[in-house]
């Protein structure tokens, strides 16, 4: 009863958007506009923060005046970059809706459909294929020298990238390639299923998705990651025994416990898990195991497992798929909406693949609060996982392996208030370290 009244309001609200007079491009331009606007204001915030010469009062005792220094220098020259590239981004992306690019470069994909295709292969369907992957070719050109300055320039100077100018190159080509061999087939899958199911398509469309997360699951680690890092077993040690116990006690299901190569292309730590329900996966970054003690480096998985015991991780995943669902279904009511098209340059024709992306444009702004709110919910869960390693007695290691991380990454110890709820998915440290009784146990030492 449900999906027979939803479906039968969609096509009312689909009639009541699709006025001829409406101006989509203004509107669109229009939060565009104030949004960056608003992201530059909060950056001007997070800047004036970034001056002070002093550490929060929390960090007194943990982290060094020195470090603290260099981690505002390291924070004011990202910072810098990201006014200059923002701006950028936003420049570039608005001159593509103001002079019509879009229409354009779907009529040369058409072309080059016409010219070199098949007949057999000519059609919307191909032509989306060529016009997505000719688009994002050259718009990741256009972006090059900012990745270039921000790798060989910005993280450089800092000390933090481990790339040669050659593994920046192939990463690039096997990342166009592996946009082409995966995107291409699975776009074609997804314009397939909305022109062959019409009106109720996002049914079908988000089990698709959802069935290619969970083979992406599968396959990544296996056929994906291993072209761009070297994956190796933990050797035995102090440290895989101690994670395995940990594993056990909390009936973490543990496959395999990997160290990654991460170092060769930056000094940056990590670790994280992956895998289906009944069988996950660990995986160390070799920076983490070099430069921390053991039981610091199990404290950081004990915060990792947190997540998993918490079910934050199962609880992320539904939001992201009702998420996900809601776009499908809004989408519908935008697919076939004359006005949006011909605001764009489009005239008569109505694309499946350039609907989304302009119906993408319109969700700009709804996108931006519910970045924010799942902002808000996953500080929650990173506070709850912290008190997860401290039942665990951990919490003086994890403080510990905290610090370091903040000292070795040159991370943001200090954030404007504004600035960290919107952009954040983390506490930051002196916030992190007050929740876990770092200052009690300061005064008890």
């Amino acid at each position: 009863m449900v999906g027979f009244n939803l479906l039968g309001f969609l096509p009312t609200l689909a009639d009541a958007l699709d006025k001829p007079g409406f101006h989509w491009k203004s509107m669109i331009l229009g939060f565009s506009t104030a949004q960056y606007l608003f992201e530059t204001y909060l950056s001007m915030r997070q800047y004036r923060v970034l001056q002070r010469e002093s550490p929060p009062k929390a960090l007194d005792g943990a982290i060094e005046l020195e470090t603290f220094t260099k981690s505002q220098t390291y924070s004011r020259a990202k910072a810098k970059f990201g006014f200059f590239s923002n701006a950028y981004s936003f420049l570039l992306d608005s001159s593509f809706l103001i002079y019509n690019v879009l229409p354009k470069f779907w009529d040369v994909a058409g072309t080059v459909i016409k010219l070199w295709a098949p007949a057999a292969l000519s059609g919307e369907i191909s032509q989306s294929v060529v016009f997505f992957l000719g688009y994002n070719f050259v718009s990741t050109l256009l972006t090059l020298p900012l990745s270039i300055y921000s790798t060989f320039v910005l993280e450089e100077k800092y000390g933090f990238n481990k790339q040669t100018k050659m593994l920046f190159f192939t990463d690039f080509i096997k990342t166009q390639l592996l946009t082409a061999v995966i995107g291409g087939p699975l776009l074609s899958a997804f314009l397939k299923i909305i022109i062959y199911f019409g009106g109720n398509f996002f049914y079908y469309l988000w089990m698709f998705t959802l069935l290619f997360q969970v083979v992406a699951i599968v396959v990544y680690p296996v056929l994906i990651q291993p072209l761009f890092n070297k994956v190796t077993p933990m050797k035995d040690g102090q440290i895989k025994s101690d994670v395995e116990k940990l594993a056990s006690q909390l009936q973490f299901p543990l496959q395999d416990l990997f160290v990654i190569d991460g170092s060769k292309r930056s000094a940056h730590s990590n670790a994280y898990f992956y895998g289906l329900p009944w069988k996950k996966h660990i995986v160390i970054y070799d920076t983490l195991i070099d430069k921390f003690e053991s039981d610091e480096v199990v404290a950081v998985l004990a915060h990792e497992l947190g997540h998993w015991a918490l079910s934050h991780t199962t609880k992320m995943l539904i939001i992201q798929q009702v998420h996900l669902f809601t776009i499908f279904v809004s989408f519908s009511v935008f697919i076939n909406n004359s006005s949006l098209y011909r605001s764009f340059g489009f005239g008569n024709q109505k694309p499946v693949m350039i609907g989304f992306i302009l119906f993408n444009e319109v969700l700009g702004p709804l996108n931006s609060v519910l970045s924010f709110l799942l902002s808000l919910l996953s500080r929650k869960h990173e506070y709850e996982a912290d008190a997860f390693a401290v039942k665990l007695n951990y919490a003086k290691e994890l403080s510990q392996a905290l610090i370091k991380l903040h000292v070795q990454n040159l991370s943001t110890m200090d954030a404007d208030w504004l600035y960290s709820s919107y952009h954040y998915s983390h506490p930051i440290l002196p916030e992190r370290l007050r929740a876990m009784g770092w200052e009690s146990e300061k005064k008890g030492n």
